[in-house]
């Protein structure tokens, strides 16, 4: 079922499987160590969301034991808080999984999604109005928290995978979530033995996104080349946008092109809304950006014709401790924090400018006030951006690539 070279261009080492314990993720386990291609190594994450949750996660570590794969349970500790708790559960699950592979030198994770999946996430991305990016479905391999995430099943039908564990006698569990219709999903799977008898099932649905997703790489290929011409990155992890390199340009490459630069400096996960999207583009083709305009987390300004796009200082994230790594969405800490310090991360700030005593050359005040830095209490130790230190290296990350390579901007 998983095609040969299914681990074409990964990078080395062990693949991580994330495994819920439900007839896919388990088939996909299987199934990749059937391959003998790679290493594996298996995580489950524990929502506590169901008192059987717990039992199905031994179930899987029971299952790697008697497989010799390593297995390790992750559990989500939030507040309960109100708003879409599915997608706060993905949204987490995405989070511990990746700390989790990081950790351990993993630089892949398989995810179990069927062609089944990818037809119900059409059909529910056609309904919200979904263009191009959002119809394309789910992507084969995609980057994002410095991994790649894979889905080898996505050619192959749910019902099939079932079938080849009960041949088997490998069994797995049932979450009673995929039958509750108060959940978007449930109701889009229900509909589509409906639309089977007008053509639309979900080898036709699953075909159709497989052809937006040739669309959308067409279209990041061309905001790929629009960005070699009219951005360049600045060290603090800004950029300058040359809006006269966006003459004559199709509309939805330039909205490719902001979108994707406010995303990168922000470190946000998702694009803007479109209409602030139009507004913030038309202020820029037509010179109203002027001393400030603030956007998605970012403050962009003109300047001697260019507009800066620089992060939000009242935006940043609070300070957290240099063990975690990351910081903002943004940094990176290169190497492993200093054992037995009470050390954070956080803005550099007026304060740190201050303990500095003055802005280095070449950097702007405004963007270097977001760089990191490390403190200890009130106590800056290092600020790596604005002044090296070789104990404290920041690399510039971005929680989703933007449709460009690093290498593509200036």
């Amino acid at each position: 079922m998983i095609a040969a070279g299914w681990d074409a261009g990964l990078p080395p080492g062990p693949v991580g499987v994330a495994v819920s314990g439900g007839g896919d993720s388990v088939a996909l386990l299987l199934l990749l160590q059937e391959t003998g291609a790679r290493p594996l190594a298996a995580v489950t994450v524990d929502h506590r969301l169901r008192p059987e949750a717990a039992a199905e996660a031994e179930a899987v570590a029971a299952l790697c034991a008697a497989r010799g794969i390593p297995h390790d349970t992750l559990a989500w500790d939030e507040p309960a808080r109100p708003g879409n708790l599915q997608d706060r559960a993905r949204e987490a699950r995405l989070r511990l999984v990746a700390a989790w592979a990081l950790g351990r030198g993993i630089g892949a994770v398989a995810l179990g999604h069927t062609l089944d999946d990818q037809a119900e996430t059409f059909l529910l991305r056609l309904a919200r109005g979904s263009g191009v990016d959002g119809l394309s479905g789910m992507a084969p391999v995609r980057q994002a928290e410095g991994l790649a995430w894979i889905r080898p099943l996505l050619g192959v039908r749910r019902a099939a995978l079932r079938d080849w564990l009960a041949a088997r006698g490998v069994g797995w569990a049932e979450d009673p979530g995929n039958a509750d219709p108060r959940f978007e999903r449930v109701r889009a799977r229900a509909a589509l033995p409906l639309l089977a008898p007008l053509g639309l099932g979900p080898e036709r649905l699953a075909a159709t996104a497989a052809a937006m997703a040739r669309a959308r790489a067409a279209l990041e290929a061309a905001t790929a080349g629009l960005a070699a011409r009219a951005l360049v990155a600045g060290p603090a992890g800004d950029l300058t946008l040359h809006p006269a390199a966006l003459a004559g340009e199709p509309e939805e490459i330039r909205l490719r092109l902001l979108a994707g630069a406010l995303t990168w400096v922000s470190g946000a996960r998702y694009r803007p809304r479109l209409a602030r999207l139009e507004a913030a583009l038309g202020a820029i083709a037509s010179g109203r950006v002027g001393h400030g305009l603030t956007l998605h987390g970012c403050v962009l300004r003109t300047r001697a014709g260019r507009v800066t796009i620089r992060r939000e200082p009242a935006r940043v994230a609070p300070p957290s401790p240099l063990a975690v790594g990351r910081w903002d969405g943004r940094w990176q800490l290169e190497g492993a924090a200093p054992a037995g310090e009470a050390l954070a991360i956080g803005a550099l700030g007026s304060a740190g400018l201050a303990a500095l005593g003055e802005c280095p050359p070449g950097l702007a005040r405004e963007a270097l006030l977001t760089t990191p830095a490390v403190w200890r209490g009130p106590t800056l130790v290092a600020a790596p951006v604005a002044r090296p230190e070789p104990g404290y290296v920041f690399r510039r990350v971005s929680a989703v690539p933007p449709p460009w390579s690093p290498d593509f901007v200036r």
